[in-house]
């Protein structure tokens, strides 16, 4: 495994140490308490996934797939099921490589989620992360409506090497967006990344303006992939989920992007995620750092969760 990933992976050990407080340890005292195996100790199990932010669904599922394991391993001792688990929670999360279909085309990706989630950083990071795969990128800041927007994303912009195009504050976001297809298809850029106005207070608003910059994707760039990332904060737990409902009721959404997963105690709310909506987790952040960004690996998760050490995996 490559340095820079073991880095990242001890950066995401030490955020998620409050979630491990969290569920972990109530786990390990479960383990410890029972001498066998039985419905209590299943229900313990349960009810810890449940307050830590795992949801109802993906607890139950996880509950009844190491059920499963337990059978057919022959599983007595309670302590011997902390590994077939960390399986079970991780079965909850699995990310495949077709999820990332959008970095090996020519693509436009739409960028959503309220303000305060952390959605211009992890523009600015997703773009550092695919120039550094060797590929062109370039920003559309058509969240035109929020003071200073443009501003922060064209720090991002820079930070990340990749061109921006903007527009006027308070100016038509589909403008932005016709502009910057026009700039993408002229430089055969590889991804138009599209930062959006996350207004759901307003739902027609906010679904009158993803339609219209929709259509204008379909109408200028028809060949183009599309991806549709919705931002979520990591520390908000359930209201997180109830902001990718939100957000999939208007727009048909491909993938998350997990962020401050540094310091919350809610980490679980990414196996709530794939369960409750069958949206994938793509990537998630645990730092200020524009390295601070990367795919998310279940395993990986699964064992910074469990403070799992890899250096020999």
């Amino acid at each position: 495994m490559a340095e820079e990933k073991k880095g990242f992976f001890k950066r995401l050990a030490a955020g998620l140490s409050k979630t491990r407080e969290n569920i972990i340890s109530g786990f390990d005292s479960v383990f410890v308490a029972y001498t066998e195996i039985d419905d209590d100790f299943y229900e313990e199990l349960e009810e810890i996934l449940i307050m830590g932010d795992v949801g109802i669904k993906a607890a139950t599922d996880i509950i009844e797939d190491l059920k499963k394991k337990v059978i057919d391993k022959r599983i007595r001792n309670p302590q011997e099921c902390r590994e077939l688990l960390m399986e079970s929670i991780c079965g909850q999360m699995s990310v495949n490589e077709a999820d990332y279909e959008f970095e090996k085309k020519k693509s436009v990706v739409l960028v959503v989620g309220v303000n305060g989630v952390g959605k211009t950083t992890s523009i600015g990071k997703l773009a550092w992360n695919l120039r550094n795969q060797g590929k062109s990128v370039c920003l559309a800041a058509a969240d035109t409506f929020r003071a200073a927007a443009g501003e922060q994303l064209n720090e991002w912009a820079q930070r990340a090497e990749v061109p921006i195009i903007s527009g006027q504050d308070g100016s038509d976001p589909g403008s932005v967006v016709y502009d910057a297809i026009a700039s993408a298809k002229a430089k055969n850029t590889d991804v138009l990344i599209i930062d959006t106005a996350g207004r759901l207070h307003n739902k027609k608003n906010l679904m009158n303006e993803l339609g219209k910059i929709n259509r204008i994707i379909d109408r200028e760039y028809p060949e183009a992939f599309r991806e549709t990332l919705v931002v979520l904060d990591g520390t908000t737990g359930q209201n997180a989920l109830s902001q990718a409902r939100e957000f999939q009721a208007v727009t048909p959404v491909s993938g998350i992007i997990l962020t401050k997963l540094d310091g919350t105690a809610k980490g679980g709310i990414a196996a709530a995620i794939n369960s409750e909506l069958g949206i994938p987790v793509k990537y998630i952040g645990v730092g200020e750092k524009i390295e601070d960004l990367q795919k998310f690996d279940a395993d990986a998760f699964v064992k910074a969760l469990f403070d799992v050490n890899i250096e020999n995996d």
